[in-house]
């Protein structure tokens, strides 16, 4: 019984020190925030002063909204290639040049960033040269972060499709449905959850990168993390803190939108009685 009790104490102890060591720094930059002046090592009093300059930091604003909008092009154009990936992969069969193409597909998850910039920048380079397009900037900015959050997205799609029971494709098939109408009408609504945590994911990734974006973006076109960044490295600017805080609020509210709107769902199928 001692033993066990013992277990148990040294297994909270153990969490509350994971979370501690995730979680404490990020209360500290929340204190930090409104700290009245641009020390970082001791509060000085409480002021929003930092939240006022963030206002009228035209870079951040202007970084955010960037990323922002390039976060939901980037995710949307991931989730659908990956989608039409994963279908072709896990329901097609085994067609000529698949393993190639799944290496491929999965690559950019084992390559580091910086050969993925590197590269994306010498094939948009030479593209402009013959071609004229893409000029570096918003748009480069998208495919890079499309290429990379697709290897992602796919990852998530495969995994649903495997797991969804074709016998549901095989009927509508059998009562008249067409390919393409089995995908949109069947495949598409059974596997919503596993895009909706794609596109979340992929607009993750997009939003809070920085190797890609300095590899491809153009002159006067910059995200937020990059403005973060380029702060960060000139010294102590209260102003990021601000900036971090809202983006942490936002996604915590989002979060327990999101966890209680599923929680109650869950409680009204579990109480719903079945026909």
């Amino acid at each position: 019984m001692q033993a066990h009790r013992w277990h148990r104490y040294v297994s909270r102890l153990w969490l509350a020190g994971v979370f501690l060591f995730f979680y404490l720094p990020l209360m500290f930059l929340v204190v930090f925030s409104f700290n009245s002046t641009r020390q970082d090592s001791a509060f000085t009093g409480f002021s929003l002063r930092w939240y006022q300059a963030l206002g009228n930091d035209t870079r951040l604003v202007q970084g955010f909204l960037l990323s922002f909008n390039v976060a939901l092009l980037s995710a949307t154009l991931a989730t659908l290639l990956a989608t039409l990936a994963a279908y072709a992969l896990i329901r097609f069969g085994d067609f000529k040049g698949r393993s190639l193409f799944n290496a491929m597909l999965s690559s950019p998850l084992v390559m580091p960033e910086v050969i993925i910039g590197l590269s994306l920048l010498l094939l948009f380079v030479g593209m402009e040269r013959l071609l004229g397009w893409p000029e570096r900037g918003a748009t480069t900015i998208v495919l890079g972060h499309a290429l990379l959050g697709m290897a992602y997205a796919s990852v998530v799609v495969q995994s649903r499709l495997k797991e969804m029971d074709r016998s549901i494709e095989e009927a509508a098939l059998d009562l008249g449905c067409r390919p393409y109408q089995v995908f949109f009408l069947v495949t598409l609504p059974n596997i919503s959850q596993a895009l909706v945590a794609a596109w979340l994911l992929t607009f993750t990734l997009s939003f809070d990168d920085v190797v890609i974006s300095e590899f491809l973006s153009g002159p006067g076109v910059t995200t937020l993390p990059q403005v973060i960044f380029s702060y960060a490295r000139r010294g102590v600017n209260p102003s990021i803190y601000a900036a971090a805080t809202l983006l942490m609020t936002v996604v915590s509210l989002a979060v327990m939108v999101y966890g209680v709107q599923t929680s109650r769902r869950l409680r009204r199928e579990r109480h719903t009685p079945l026909p």
